[in-house]
């Protein structure tokens, strides 16, 4: 018998990372948490909405999980409940570079998977996502945890492969993300990337990839400055947002390891020691109050594990 009641939690993602663009990602302990509530009677969809995104979101069926939560009933081609509601408490900020959409969309493909007993496989679910997003970039570290790739097989299916990473990366805060208050849609960022690039590009992007998945996976912070470089988006980006530059600059100088765009941004990743990664946040935000940009921050690590079903709801 299907609960009556339970939560999905979803963490919030950081895609690109670096070089990786539209195939690496990385998991962030940052987490949104929606109940599900099927009602003992009545009718309709309904959203109640806590925490970012409050002021705008929709409260109807409307909102980007009820939709997702659809997308799953017809795929299956069941009939959906009559009557549904979530409370959703969102911490993952929105158009933030941080995969507040892709967690959105997750937590209605698992709450409604979970809602028919399961019947999708987390492959099937991850497709059903990257069909809603566009790209599976944000979905796949969202749904595995942890630093991930995802591509789309000859095929045509959406597959996705967990990558090694030391354990530090799990156990420490080593991730410094900065979020300016600063309007960037994907409409805009994507506008800005040019068609073709230089062969010279793609070969830079691809060592330094190969470069990143070592640093990673050894444990190597000396190489993440170099490993962490992008010649096929950063470039084109960075001057959408305003101070972000020195931000990145600032970083470094702050004693971060390395430091990119989370995603197309307009969020700022830095990699550094958990010993200073307080100084280099803050100093990533002076920067930008510098620039006259009004900015907020976390520190955070990778969790091991992505999104799960919790058979209560939480408090």
């Amino acid at each position: 018998m299907t609960e009556r009641a339970f939560t999905v939690l979803v963490p919030a993602t950081s895609g690109n990372v670096g070089p990786g663009f539209d195939v690496l990602g990385l998991a962030l302990s940052l987490w949104n948490e929606t109940d599900f509530i099927l009602p003992e009677e009545g009718e309709g969809w309904s959203a109640e909405i806590a925490g970012e995104g409050t002021d705008f979101l929709p409260r109807d069926a409307s909102h980007l999980t009820l939709q997702a939560v659809r997308q799953v009933y017809e795929f299956v081609g069941a009939e959906p409940p009559r009557a549904l509601k979530i409370r959703a408490r969102n911490r993952i900020p929105v158009s933030s570079g941080l995969g507040s959409s892709a967690s959105a969309v997750l937590a209605g493909l698992l709450g409604g998977n979970h809602l028919l007993g399961g019947p999708l496989s987390r492959e099937q679910i991850l497709a059903l996502a990257t069909e809603m997003e566009g790209h599976p970039d944000n979905a796949a570290p969202a749904l595995w945890g942890g630093f991930t790739t995802a591509w789309r097989a000859a095929s045509g299916e959406v597959r996705a492969l967990s990558l090694p990473l030391a354990p530090a990366w799990h156990k420490e805060k080593r991730l410094a993300v900065v979020l300016p208050a600063v309007r960037l849609s994907t409409q805009e960022s994507r506008a800005v990337l040019p068609k073709s690039v230089p062969r010279a590009d793609a070969v830079f992007n691809l060592g330094r990839v190969v470069l990143l998945l070592e640093a990673l996976r050894r444990d190597e912070p000396a190489l993440l400055a170099e490993a962490l470089q992008d010649r096929l988006h950063q470039p084109y980006r960075l001057p959408l947002i305003r101070g972000a530059e020195a931000a990145l600059e600032a970083a470094l100088e702050a004693g971060a390891w390395a430091v990119a765009l989370s995603g197309a941004g307009p969020s700022i990743i830095a990699l550094a020691p958990a010993t200073a990664l307080a100084e280099v946040l803050q100093a990533m935000m002076s920067a930008f109050a510098d620039a006259g940009v009004e900015a907020r921050g976390f520190t955070l690590k990778v969790p091991e594990h992505g999104a799960t079903v919790k058979l209560s709801l939480s408090a």
